[in-house]
């Protein structure tokens, strides 16, 4: 990958073939986790941290709150998601992002971070593995090598507030 960069109004960024085929993948699984029926997910961990509860200490105050929000913040992702797939090159490539779909990959690398770190339960001290011969070792590369993709994005749209002032 090369990270982020700013020219003009843009964040550019290449990534290569499997890079962009991981990120891919990621999307549909997140995509199925999203579109899945309430009552299939309910309980699963990566759901719950996608769309906490609004309130923590009165149940029933959070089930108003999501039967209020729910719908509103699954179509808000379900859009992040296809910008990010529209803009994504398939075969890798040079990837060129406007400010509103720099905004979508941002939401959605997060989303990414979030859905793979609770799955793998990555806390606070969670080092990047050594040894990648396993699937988990993988699915950790894969999950530091997400941060440092976002961590490039957040940079690159930094770099462009502070150009601006």
């Amino acid at each position: 990958m090369k990270p982020f960069r700013r020219r003009g109004d843009e964040v550019v960024a290449r990534l290569e073939p499997a890079e962009a085929g991981i990120v891919g993948l990621l999307l549909d699984q997140l995509e199925q986790l999203l579109a899945a029926d309430t009552a299939d997910v309910g309980g699963d961990p990566v759901v719950e941290r996608l769309l906490p509860d609004g309130h923590r200490s009165d149940p029933d105050l959070a089930a108003d709150y999501r039967e209020m929000t729910e719908a509103a913040l699954r179509a808000g992702k379900a859009d992040d998601l296809a910008t990010v797939r529209a803009t994504l090159p398939p075969d890798g490539g040079t990837l060129r992002l406007d400010p509103d779909q720099a905004a979508a990959w941002l939401r959605t690398s997060n989303d990414l971070r979030l859905a793979l770190g609770t799955r793998l339960d990555v806390q606070e001290d969670t080092e990047p593995p050594e040894d990648l011969s396993s699937e988990e070792g993988q699915q950790m590369a894969v999950y530091y090598w997400l941060t440092a993709l976002q961590g490039s994005l957040v940079d690159a749209l930094v770099a462009g507030r502070a150009g601006r002032r």
